[in-house]
């Protein structure tokens, strides 16, 4: 009877060793996973989780917050819907808009739709859940053009379709259109909201490094 106690015994401890390594080995797994996540990585486990329409608190660099919800990721941007908070008729932490439209002048609807560039985001605010979900393991998806898509060739699109927008700057807030994109720059052409893009409603130019861009809205 002792000897098989014994036995008992030892197989009992052996098997607890076994799991305690197994779970450190899991640990250990799990952190080297984390240590590989970017923020482009969470903020789109964060937006899986919530599902479509899930909104997101971000703080952009100069305190200004937002509340989106995003639709799609590039490599280096997103873009979504503008929420309630995010509406940028309200002067922000950088004064009033560019377009330099007189008190009481008319304006047109506020934009809607934004890209953000992922260097612009200065922190993320999340609830509880949502910190919880943006480390959720998710699935390999590196075939999704979108997320090869920097983000020039966005600007270049929205450059193409000749789409009033308004261009949040590190230096303030500018109205206009996006006439031509460099490698590390475009050029804005200044109007009044919505106003098409003709060359007597042109006030002024800005080439605007995409390092200061926060954030670019339209409808």
């Amino acid at each position: 009877m002792r000897w098989d106690r014994l036995f008992d015994d030892l197989a009992s401890q052996l098997d607890h060793e076994q799991r305690a390594e197994e779970r450190a080995l899991e640990l250990e797994g799990e952190r080297l996973r984390i240590g590989r996540l970017g923020l482009r990585d969470r903020l789109a486990a964060l937006s899986a989780e919530g599902g479509p329409g899930a909104a997101i608190r971000l703080e952009l660099v100069g305190g200004r917050v937002l509340q989106v919800r995003p639709a799609v990721f590039g490599r280096d941007w997103l873009s979504g819907h503008l929420g309630a908070s995010g509406e940028l008729g309200a002067l922000g932490p950088f004064g009033g808009s560019g377009s330099g439209a007189p008190v009481g002048a008319p304006t047109s609807a506020p934009p809607t739709q934004c890209v953000i560039p992922l260097h612009a985001v200065a922190a993320v605010l999340p609830g509880r859940h949502q910190l919880e979900a943006s480390l959720a393991p998710q699935p390999e998806s590196a075939a999704r053009l979108a997320e090869r898509i920097g983000l020039a060739f966005l600007l270049r699109d929205l450059a193409r379709r000749r789409m009033g927008v308004e261009v949040t700057t590190t230096d303030g807030r500018h109205h206009g259109t996006i006439d031509r994109v460099a490698r590390d720059h475009f050029d804005l052409a200044l109007h009044e909201p919505g106003v098409p893009r003709r060359e007597r409603d042109v006030h002024g130019y800005r080439m605007v490094p995409f390092e200061r861009v926060l954030l670019v809205a339209f409808c």
